[in-house]
């Protein structure tokens, strides 16, 4: 089960509210972070929305949000070791797409540097809250 929500107060954040949090099955990450990574960057490449459709049904997909959402901005996907990589910011802009047929939406891959660096737990390192 996935969750898309803010992380909860931890104790060495002045106020970590805003932070926004992607978390599938036993791994986590800081989304916030992730974006300020990525903010400068041009994307890495594109990806076929469609190529993800089947993982929609673990996503909680708020209908209206999606329909707001910029299809330009990039999404952010994170290598997962032995397993390929993983989309952990854009799964409304892959719902918006699939429901108004748009075949490419651009994507940033992060380093597995930047991805330790973002991620809150999970995986077999296992790094401080950023």
């Amino acid at each position: 089960m996935n969750t898309h929500t803010h992380s909860r107060p931890q104790k060495d954040a002045t106020d970590d509210s805003q932070v926004e949090t992607f978390q599938m099955l036993a791994w986590k990450w800081n989304i916030t972070a992730a974006k300020q990574l990525t903010a400068d960057r041009e994307p890495t490449g594109q990806l076929a929305p469609q190529a993800w459709a089947g993982m929609l049904y673990l996503i909680r997909i708020d209908h209206a949000h999606a329909a707001t959402v910029d299809l330009d901005e990039p999404l952010i996907a994170v290598p997962i070791p032995e397993a390929g990589w993983l989309i952990i910011d854009g799964w409304h802009r892959i719902h918006k797409a699939l429901t108004q047929d748009v075949d490419k939406l651009p994507v940033i891959v992060l380093t597995p540097e930047e991805e330790l660096a973002c991620r809150i737990f999970g995986g077999e390192k296992s790094p401080c809250w950023r």
